[in-house]
Parts: structure tokens; C-alpha cells; sequence
């Protein structure tokens, strides 16, 4: 008798960690646009050791053929319930461990909340719900749907019965978290956690603004969006996070402490302040100005003038204390230039590791090329001896990439 061979999308099980092996877990995908994240999501929980069964949504499958989803785990898909009693197979007493709807809309928080059971997935929650297996939800739609007082009534009724995850709030729609986020959660969830979870973090991020007068200022064009979407990362890998955010345009994440400030003076006192506590981590991505007004007005300048001349001093550099504030912290800083070659921003970052005796530089350049596409960025991360360098990625990639290498080098430090 012929062996049955093993499906070659299995060759990656474990391939990134044994956390999950010996576990089932069922993928409930909902007709969401997100649904093209599910597969990616399908081969982490599968990298990590789980065996994934996906059941699809008719309204999923149009976006995405369930055939796809076979190649992805090497299981069969759940498309619709036949005489095989599927929802039985998956969700009855002990068949899984943990069920997932990723993405999940409206429509399916409703049906569980409501105990209503006409399609496969809402099936296969309601028995998964009555034989107390984990459910895990992670919501996707636009923003007013999200805020509908229906739905907000429906996750206030599940939100102690089954978990949720959050949705990242962009562009007026409530996205779905990033498969890497969920995956966090669930490790987290079977006792796995990052090397970040439960550190304590100080971030600054956001630009500065100095005063001139009760009306005018200085500052710099930072969005505070690189700081906010690390952050996010941080919290999303169970770090606790206080974030000394300055005026920018990007939205804080949930779960961050928030203190806000508006000058460089406010940034290094509440940054000073904060370290009278013990951190495990401090990172510096905030666009601090170097130079503030000497005298700052008290009232404003008259528009009649042909000509106002303001001095400006340095400011102090806040990287350069945190070492001398808190010696065993593992700190990171944010170095940009502009219009330089990669060996002159290398130069500069390794000039600042010996200054402010810091463990990574994360240095960008920001002249005309960043400039042409602000939402993207190329940086190097640079430690006393070796640097990588990203490539021009969005900067949700970048935030991503930049945890990563901070998890490496805390995991050495632990090692």
C-alpha cells in the first residue's frame, strides 16, 4: 500500500517555532476585504506548529478562492455544512482549541451575539461557543459600523465571553490588526509571549514646537508617525508603553500611556520625570528641535515690522542624559540627515552611539528622496559594530522591522 504523501505546504510547520504544535485551530474567514490577510495569518499559526482548518464565507470565497486556503494549510476548507457534520468535526467539546475569525465583520459579531446559526461560520461559533472552546475575534469594517450603537451593544454583550482584538483605526475604516499582531495574541494566549511582553517602555515621538511668541513657532515637518506605529507594535507585543508624544498628526495607540507635550523643554522634563521610574526600554524616535528661541515674547509680534530678528540657542540633547539618568536601560535613538551618502549616515549614527552611549540608531535621511513618498521610508539600524539597512518600505514595515532587531539584541542581552 502506497504511503499518502504529505502535503507540501506542511514542509513549513514549526518552520519559525514550536509554540503551537499539537494544536488545532479553526480560521473563520468573513467577507471582509482583509480576507487576503487570512492566508498569510493561516502560515503563521502553521510556522509556529498549528494545525489550521479555514472555513470560508460565501462572501469570502468571492474574494478569495477557498482552493487557496487548502494550498495554504494542507486542509480541507469548510465552505458549507454537508451530511461530514462539519461544525461538529471542528467546534464540538475538545475538537479544537482555539477559533478564530479573521477577519471578522458585523454581520458575524451580530449572528453569535444573537445566537443565530445560517451559515457555516455562524454555525460553527454557536457550537463552539456552547462547548467553551477560546473564540477570537478580530473586527474589520468601516469606522461608522464599527461605532454603531448595535455593534457597540453586541461587543459589550460578547466582550467577556470570547476575546477581542482591536481594529487599527486608518483612513476611516476600522482595519483589521496585522496577522503578526494576532499571531502575538495567540502565543500569548497558549503562555508564549514576545521577549517584549511586560517590559516597561518610554517612547517619545511627534515633533516639537518652539515658541517665538503666543502665536508663532518653530518646528519641523515630522508626523509622529514612525514613533506612533512602533508604539503600536510595542503594545500589540504586550509591552507596556509610556509615550511622551508631542504635537503630531497621527493618532496614539490604544494602550499606551499618553503624556503630551508640546517643546522640547516639556519633552526633556517629562522624559526626565518618567525615568524616576524604572524602564526596561527607551526609545528616542521623536523629532526634538535643536534650536530654540533665546526669548520668547509675551506678546505677539507686530505684523508691522519689516524685520524681526530671533536668536536661537541649543537645546539640550535628550538622548545624551538618559544614560547618565538610568545606566541599565536599553536605549534606542532616531538619527536623520539630509541629502547624505549611506557612509556619511553611518558615520553620523555611530558618532551618536558613542556620545549618548546608545544600543541601536535607527538613521534615516529625510532630503528630496524621502520626500518624494512620505509614507515610506529606508533606514539604517545601527549598533557599535554592524547596521542593515531596510530598504525604501511603508513605515508600518519599517515599525515592524525596527521590534524585531530590538527583540534580537534584548533576547542576547537575556541569553
Amino acid at each position: 500500500m502506497a504511503k499518502k504523501k504529505k502535503h507540501p505546504s506542511l514542509d513549513i510547520v514549526s518552520s519559525h517555532g514550536t509554540e503551537l504544535a499539537g494544536k488545532k485551530i479553526v480560521l473563520c474567514v468573513a467577507g471582509s476585504v482583509a480576507a487576503y490577510k487570512s492566508i498569510e495569518f493561516a502560515r503563521l499559526l502553521m510556522r509556529h506548529g498549528a494545525d489550521v482548518t479555514c472555513v470560508v464565507s460565501d462572501a469570502a470565497s468571492k474574494l478569495v478562492k477557498p482552493d487557496y486556503f487548502r494550498w495554504a494549510t494542507g486542509n480541507d476548507v469548510i465552505t458549507k455544512l454537508t451530511g461530514k457534520l462539519e461544525h461538529i468535526q471542528v467546534a464540538d467539546y475538545g475538537k479544537s482549541d482555539l477559533i478564530i475569525v479573521y477577519p471578522a465583520t458585523a454581520n458575524t459579531l451580530g449572528k453569535l451575539a444573537a445566537g443565530i446559526d445560517d451559515t457555516p461560520i455562524a454555525t460553527i461559533l454557536t457550537v463552539g461557543f456552547g462547548s467553551k472552546i477560546p473564540i477570537l475575534i478580530a473586527l474589520a469594517m468601516h469606522q461608522s459600523m464599527y461605532e454603531n450603537i448595535a455593534v457597540k451593544k453586541n461587543i459589550n454583550f460578547l466582550k467577556d465571553k470570547v476575546d477581542f482584538i482591536s481594529p487599527q483605526m486608518i483612513e476611516g475604516k476600522a482595519k483589521a490588526a496585522e496577522p503578526e499582531d494576532v499571531l502575538q495574541y495567540v502565543l500569548r494566549k497558549f503562555g508564549f509571549s514576545s521577549i517584549l511582553h511586560d517590559k516597561k517602555v518610554l517612547m517619545t515621538a511627534g515633533p516639537t514646537v518652539e515658541y517665538i511668541d503666543p502665536v508663532r513657532v518653530i518646528t519641523n515637518q515630522s508626523t509622529g508617525k514612525t514613533g506612533v506605529l512602533l508604539a503600536a507594535e510595542l503594545v500589540a507585543s504586550g509591552a507596556k508603553v509610556t509615550l511622551v508624544y508631542g504635537p503630531g498628526r497621527e493618532e496614539p495607540p490604544k494602550g499606551a500611556k499618553v503624556i503630551r507635550v508640546d517643546t522640547a523643554k516639556a519633552m526633556f522634563d517629562a522624559v526626565r520625570n518618567e525615568l524616576r521610574k524604572k524602564f526596561d526600554i527607551v526609545i528616542l524616535a521623536a523629532a526634538v528641535s535643536d534650536y530654540v528661541p533665546e526669548k520668547v515674547e509675551k506678546s505677539k509680534i507686530k505684523s508691522e515690522k519689516k524685520q524681526v530678528m530671533v536668536r536661537l540657542k541649543q537645546a539640550p540633547k535628550i538622548i545624551d542624559q538618559i544614560k547618565k539618568w538610568q545606566k541599565g536601560v536599553f536605549l534606542v535613538g532616531f538619527k536623520a540627515e539630509a541629502n547624505v551618502s549611506r557612509q556619511a549616515l553611518l558615520r553620523e549614527a555611530r558618532k551618536k552611539i558613542l556620545e549618548s552611549k546608545a544600543d541601536l540608531i535607527v538613521a534615516n535621511d529625510v532630503g528630496l528622496e524621502y520626500r518624494k513618498d512620505p509614507e515610506k521610508n529606508n533606514v539604517l539600524l545601527v549598533d557599535s559594530k554592524n547596521y542593515i539597512q531596510t530598504g525604501w518600505k511603508k513605515k508600518n514595515q519599517i515599525s515592524k522591522i525596527i521590534r524585531t532587531e530590538i527583540e534580537k539584541r534584548l533576547k542576547k542581552t537575556l541569553d
